[in-house]
Formats: structure tokens, C-alpha cells, sequence
């Protein structure tokens, strides 16, 4: 760590803690060169792995979107703003899990259908019936016999 005074290389840990619930760690340094104390604060970067669309396209993966799909198919419906929060958390902690640096929007619809199909079961269908394409009652028909089983 550079010393944000005289820009030595060289510089020591006289302190560290925990702080902001225990995802930060706050670190006391002291400077071998001026003998200047600072203060630096480190945290984990959780990098989540790049989106592939259905045409090839490549994005970065965006929470915000992926928390909105899921709010918009459990519109109007008996679900906690914390129950879907914690299922976003579920299924970025698994596509980080995946240890890839890329992966298919295929696999993040599928993951967001298996959270719906435990949060509500309504949300389910609308979420797979626009995801899947339904394009028949047919299609429902049977989407709903697979989830009765």
C-alpha cells in the first residue's frame, strides 16, 4: 500500500477491525518512511459473470434488471419485498458459483423460474409463460400439470 503522504511503498499495519456488519475490514497504517498514519478500508469485489443473450450479445449482469422481472411476475401478489431480495441473493450467489466468467441468459431465466416456482406459484406461470413464449392454452394447460405433480 502506497503512503498517501510521501508515496513509499512501505508501509505497516498497526491496527485492524471489522466494521459495517463484518463486510469491511478497517485497517490503521503507519508509513516506514514520514511515519504518517492512515487509515484504509478493504472489502470483497464479488465479480459476477457476463450475461449472453439468446442473439449473441454480451452484457454485464445487472441486478437491478434481474430484481424487476422478478417484481413485475410477482405483481399483485402475496410476496414480501424481502422474500424476492433474498431470492435475488440465492441466484446471484449460484451464477457466481458457476465460476464462469460468462453465461447464458438461459440459465438465469431458469434460475429466476425455480425461485418463482417457490414464492408463488401464480408468479411462476406468468414469469415462464412470457419466458417460455406460451403461445396456446394448451401450453399453459400443461405448464400447470407439471407444476401440480
Amino acid at each position: 500500500m502506497y503512503c498517501p503522504f510521501c508515496h513509499a511503498t512501505d508501509t505497516k499495519v498497526i491496527d485492524s477491525r471489522l466494521v459495517g456488519e463484518g463486510l469491511q475490514v478497517r485497517r490503521r497504517r503507519e508509513c516506514h518512511s514520514c511515519k504518517e498514519r492512515f487509515t484504509t478500508f478493504e472489502t470483497a469485489e464479488l465479480v459476477m459473470p457476463r450475461i449472453i443473450k439468446t442473439n449473441g450479445m454480451r452484457e454485464p449482469f445487472n441486478e437491478e434488471k434481474l430484481e424487476a422481472g422478478m417484481q413485475r411476475a410477482l405483481e399483485k401478489r402475496p410476496v414480501s419485498i424481502e422474500a424476492i431480495e433474498q431470492s435475488v441473493i440465492r441466484i446471484m450467489s449460484q451464477l457466481r458459483a458457476t465460476g464462469e466468467r460468462e453465461v447464458k441468459s438461459e440459465l438465469i431465466g431458469n434460475l429466476v423460474m425455480e425461485e418463482l416456482k417457490l414464492l408463488d406459484k401464480v408468479a411462476y406461470i406468468r414469469f415462464a409463460s412470457v419466458y417460455r413464449c406460451f403461445e396456446d392454452l394448451r401450453e399453459f394447460g400443461e405448464e400447470i400439470a407439471r407444476l401440480e405433480q
